[in-house]
């Protein structure tokens, strides 16, 4: 029986070595962060009750990657990214070790916790640019668009998966559970990174002798001249200020609108996990970039008007459904602009760009 397009198409992918080993890490690490994720939101808020106090660590989470960014773009444009990539994964581990250690003593509090989330917050700031400039060294650059729409269906099968566990550990053993499980799940990581073989040139572009502040000006300033890169990067911009922040006030939303508390939340979390790994799964039966742009566009309105949705019911099994397809929406409009953009960046420049 021959498969549909976009199973086929993964199960390409697959067949290189080096993608099919960083797809089982990534896999079962980012299983262990969604985990994670859901339990420092709700540590956050079993500490302070506070809508306040989850918007501030959902802001030392992310805004560190604005001011690591530029610089790990060009540390990406300069350094053996997958070298970047698995010391950035150690350090990440680090972090869940000490959680996990401070939630099961008890020593605990929201200071230590905001600290602990800035100090990941940059370690990722620095991972992301590497991360992804890693993908197109992995497979023929015929098969990136699958490898991207791939990755998005692992993290998306782990936002499902992940919350579910969460929910799980934090009913049955507590919050330390889910943080002691994400520690184990980078090791497995660290260990499949360890093993690719990749061509060294395909891992660090040729030496350059500017500086980094020369360098990321050169990124700033070539994506702003890009008219498309340029563009898609303001239309990113707009959506992740104006409605992709509506995830991490969901600890709020399981409890004080819905009163659904952890397993609310771990549902809540695990729908637009659900949603967008249908997205990814969509996207990667497409053949072609061929009208893409109007998919990117179309996603971008739609997560608007399900945000919206969402907001205006204090019924938990009216928002599930509004939050299904945002998670679609969301998968649709941020894969479909990764993939435009790393088709049309020149590959001197991925790092700096992807950073931004």
């Amino acid at each position: 029986m021959q498969l549909p397009a976009g199973p086929a198409r993964i199960l390409g992918a697959l067949h290189h070595r080096n993608f099919a080993i960083y797809t089982l890490g990534n896999a079962v690490s980012l299983t262990g962060t969604w985990m994670q994720r859901v339990a420092i939101g709700w540590l956050t808020w079993e500490l302070t009750h506070s809508g306040l106090w989850l918007g501030i660590i959902s802001f030392a989470d992310l805004f560190p990657s604005l001011i690591v960014g530029p610089i790990a773009g060009a540390a990406a444009d300069r350094w053996n990214r997958l070298r970047v990539t698995w010391i950035s994964q150690a350090l990440a581990m680090i972090h869940s070790v000490v959680l996990f250690v401070l939630t099961a003593t008890g020593w605990i509090t929201i200071e230590l916790l905001l600290g602990l989330t800035l100090y990941l917050g940059v370690v990722i700031g620095f991972n992301q640019p590497a991360r992804m400039a890693l993908v197109p060294a992995l497979v023929p650059r015929d098969q990136v668009p699958t490898a991207l729409a791939t990755n998005s269906i692992i993290f998306n099968s782990a936002r499902f998966i992940g919350p579910a566990a969460a929910g799980l550990a934090i009913h049955w053993g507590g919050l330390s559970i889910a943080f002691l499980v994400n520690s184990l799940t980078f090791v497995i990581f660290l260990v499949c990174l360890a093993r690719l073989h990749i061509d060294p040139a395909a891992l660090k572009p040729k030496a350059r002798p500017d500086g980094f502040l020369h360098q990321m000006k050169d990124g700033i300033g070539y994506t702003a001249r890009h008219e498309g890169i340029g563009t898609l990067i303001l239309l990113l911009l707009v959506v992740c200020l104006c409605t992709r922040p509506f995830v991490e006030l969901l600890p709020g939303f399981a409890d004080v609108v819905f009163g659904a508390g952890a397993g609310g939340l771990a549902l809540l979390t695990s729908t637009i996990g659900a949603g967008a790994m249908l997205g990814g799964l969509w996207l990667s039966g497409r053949p072609d970039q061929r009208g893409l742009t109007r998919i990117v566009l179309l996603a971008s309105a739609t997560q608007c008007l399900t945000l919206l949705a969402f907001v205006a019911t204090d019924s938990l099994w009216l928002a599930l459904p509004a939050l299904a397809v945002a998670g679609f929406a969301m998968v649709a409009g941020g894969v479909g602009s990764q993939t435009l953009i790393q088709h049309a960046v020149a590959e001197e420049m991925r790092g700096r760009v992807l950073s931004l």
